[in-house]
């Protein structure tokens, strides 16, 4: 094993056990002080210690000249306090595991490691992501809009693909109101909510379109009140997932235009959040700046894949800079038992993306001056 792996794992040992489950602000606050405990000790600077609403992210701002790069991670996870006694964090046949090793802790040691000693970059780690980033996302969005480019250490996709394309994500709630009556004196006096509801959501699901990619899921539902009532108000939320904005933005007119099917009902649509797709043109000149140093070096062309969970390199892409996304870890098992890493490739995935800064901090003659270089 050379030294180079051995402190990537070293490192990654120590965010994967002090555990951060999203949820848990203390957890989050612990999980805060172990990053800048690591990421001060290969950076060579402390972070700043942004905390909003309780919940702590860090920055980091490498070198004396002006950042014009942005490197992007998270630190919560997904698993909740205690899964380490279940699942402990284990080196077994070149395979990392541990909760959260791939989605995302070795991803955030890879970014430490390959900004090391470089001028120019932000680094920044937020403590929200598997949450929605309810409270970094202007954080994520101010630091985008002042960088030429961002780089997103989440997760590679299936064999190490690089994520050029996500989709948008955005959530609703439908919510309709009728009127109650008893169910078995006067049933006809009443609206029936829950009648309605089932109107609305198959004209929701309806709204989906495969071809584009689009899907749209209604998902968690509820109306009435007794077995002997005709409900008088009900909701369901609705999942929406596209592969651009105009799709987006199709759905969105149409969720808002939805009109009552049940005489005396009502329905009004409520917006949460959203986040727009990562669309190809916003990764296409990195991808292929990324494929030309793979090239020089002798490597392999880096797969890409188009996934459907959003990140916050939609955050990024949303403003309008050029974003790459899952640059981390290769392995698998995101969000589930078999989590893992495999560690070979951590050390040529960190070259090769610090390799990547670097072009891009040199900046003449400018890198993502050519998309069209990237293959189909």
């Amino acid at each position: 094993m050379t030294a180079a792996l051995r402190d990537l794992l070293a490192d990654a040992r120590a965010l994967i056990e002090c555990e951060s489950p999203s949820t848990d602000l203390a957890a989050v606050a612990r999980s805060a002080e172990v990053v800048a405990r690591v990421g001060t000790a290969r950076l060579g600077v402390a972070p700043e210690r942004i905390v909003l609403d309780g919940r702590t992210h860090l920055r980091w701002r490498l070198g004396t000249g002006p950042s014009r790069v942005l490197l992007l991670g998270h630190h919560d996870t997904v698993w909740p306090l205690g899964t380490l006694a279940d699942h402990p964090c284990t080196v077994e046949d070149g395979i990392l595991r541990g909760p959260g090793c791939f989605d995302m802790k070795a991803g955030l040691v890879m970014a430490f490691h390959a900004a090391a000693g470089l001028d120019g970059v932000t680094l920044l780690v937020t403590g929200d992501e598997e949450i929605g980033s309810p409270t970094s996302r202007a954080l994520i969005e101010q630091e985008a809009g002042a960088a030429t480019a961002a780089l997103v250490f989440e997760a590679s996709a299936d064999g190490g693909a690089l994520k050029t394309e996500r989709k948008g994500a955005a959530q609703y709630e439908v919510h309709v109101a009728g009127r109650a009556a008893h169910a078995g004196l006067e049933p006809d006096r009443g609206v029936n909510a829950t009648l309605e509801l089932a109107h609305q959501v198959l004209a929701v699901s309806a709204l989906a379109d495969p071809e584009a990619g689009t899907t749209v899921t209604p998902t968690v539902a509820r109306a009435g009140t007794t077995a002997n009532t005709v409900p008088a108000e009900g909701a369901f939320a609705v999942d929406v997932r596209a592969r651009t904005v105009a799709e987006q933005e199709r759905v969105d007119r149409a969720l808002r235009a939805l009109r009552p099917t049940v005489p005396g009902a009502r329905v009004e649509t409520a917006a949460g959040p959203s986040r727009a797709p990562l669309e190809a043109a916003a990764s296409a000149a990195l991808y292929a700046l990324l494929c030309r140093i793979a090239l020089d070096r002798g490597l392999p062309e880096p797969a890409r894949a188009a996934v459907g969970g959003a990140s916050d390199g939609n955050l990024t892409a949303g403003v309008g800079t050029p974003t790459l996304d899952g640059l981390g870890a290769v392995g698998g098992g995101a969000h589930a038992a078999d989590e893992h890493v495999l560690v070979e490739e951590m050390p040529t995935r960190t070259a090769l993306v610090r390799a990547l800064v670097e072009q891009l901090l040199a900046g003449s003659p400018d890198p993502l001056a050519t998309p069209t270089a990237a293959r189909p």
